[in-house]
């Protein structure tokens, strides 16, 4: 998927990110308008559990899928 059909913050590979973590904007290909503002609707889900809830029984978001998680698998 090309960059520009995501928010910026979900698109930087560098960051530590589990590999299955999931959401909406990953499925979505649409050239991003910025005059449409974000939804921010925070849905995540992990690609292992395919639920909120990651292996660990823990939320599954942006922040919390990192390096600490025993379930963590680096992009």
């Amino acid at each position: 998927m090309h960059p520009s059909c995501e928010r910026a913050g979900l698109t930087v590979v560098g960051q530590d990110r589990c590999a299955n973590l999931r959401w909406k904007g990953m499925f979505i290909e649409a050239v991003w308008d910025p005059t449409v503002p974000h939804s921010n609707d925070r849905l995540f889900w992990c690609q292992h559990t395919y639920n909120c809830l990651g292996p660990d029984s823990k939320l599954v978001d942006d922040y919390e899928c990192n390096p600490a998680r025993p379930c963590y698998q680096p992009l």
